[in-house]
C-alpha cells in the first residue's frame, strides 16, 4: 500500500507509517465532527444553487440565502472545533488527519466554484476559482511527485496558508452577505493563496534538491 498522506494547518506530508498507525482507522468524536462538517457541504451547494436560480428568476428568496449563510458558517466554526477537541482531548487519529483537510479544501473549493458560477447577486472573478483550484491540486500533485523523487515530502505550515483559508472564508461570506466592494477580500484571499502556493513550492523544491 502506498503511504498515507498527512497533513496540517497549510502544510502537508507524506510518510512511511508507523507501528501504531497500521492498526484501524479510530473514528474519534473530533473525526465526527469533520465527517459532519462534509455532510454538510452538499446541503450548502444546494441551497446557493436555489437561491442563485430564485434571484435569477427575479424573485429572490431571503430564506435561502440566510439558510445558505447558515449552514456555511456552522462548517466554518465546526473546522474549528474539531481541531480544538483533537487538539485538548488526545483525539488525533490518522484519519482524522486525512478527512480534516479534506473536508476544508472541499467546503471552500465548493463554495467558491458555486458563488463564482451561480446567480448570486455577486460573483466572483473568474481567475479566483481558477487559482485556488489550480493551487490546491498543484499542492496535492507535487506532494506525491516529491514523495516519488525523495521518498518522503513533509511541507511544513506556514501562516501564508493560515491567513488564506482565513481570508477566502471571509471573501465568501463578504460575498453572501452582500457587502459593496468585493473584489477587495477577493484580491486579499486570492494574494495569500498564490503565496502560500509558491511557498510550498519552495519547500518542496529544497526537500528534492536536498536528496540530490
Amino acid at each position: 500500500m502506498p503511504p498515507p498522506l498527512h497533513s496540517s494547518r497549510g502544510g502537508l506530508s507524506i510518510r512511511s507509517r508507523t507501528p501504531d498507525q497500521r492498526g484501524r482507522l479510530r473514528v474519534t468524536f473530533a473525526t465526527q465532527i469533520t465527517i459532519f462538517r462534509i455532510l454538510l457541504i452538499p446541503v450548502f451547494v444546494g441551497t446557493a444553487v436555489y437561491y442563485g436560480q430564485s434571484v435569477a428568476a427575479g424573485a429572490p428568496n431571503e430564506s435561502l440565502r440566510a439558510w445558505t449563510i447558515a449552514v456555511f458558517a456552522l462548517a466554518a466554526v465546526s473546522d474549528a472545533v474539531d481541531g480544538y477537541v483533537a487538539r485538548h482531548y488526545n483525539q488525533r487519529s490518522r484519519l482524522g488527519a486525512i478527512l480534516d483537510p479534506l473536508a476544508d479544501k472541499l467546503l471552500l473549493l465548493s463554495a467558491i466554484a458555486t458563488l463564482s458560477f451561480t446567480g448570486w447577486r455577486q460573483q466572483f472573478p473568474l481567475w479566483f476559482p481558477t487559482l485556488v483550484i489550480f493551487r490546491d491540486l498543484a499542492s496535492i500533485g507535487g506532494a506525491f511527485l516529491i514523495q516519488h523523487l525523495a521518498g518522503s515530502c513533509h511541507i511544513q505550515p506556514h501562516w501564508t496558508g493560515k491567513v488564506a483559508t482565513f481570508a477566502q472564508i471571509a471573501a465568501v461570506l463578504w460575498l453572501m452577505l452582500d457587502f459593496p466592494f468585493l473584489l477587495w477580500p477577493t484580491v486579499v484571499a486570492g494574494v495569500f493563496t498564490a503565496l502560500s502556493g509558491f511557498i510550498n513550492l519552495a519547500s518542496g523544491i529544497r526537500q528534492v534538491r536536498h536528496v540530490g
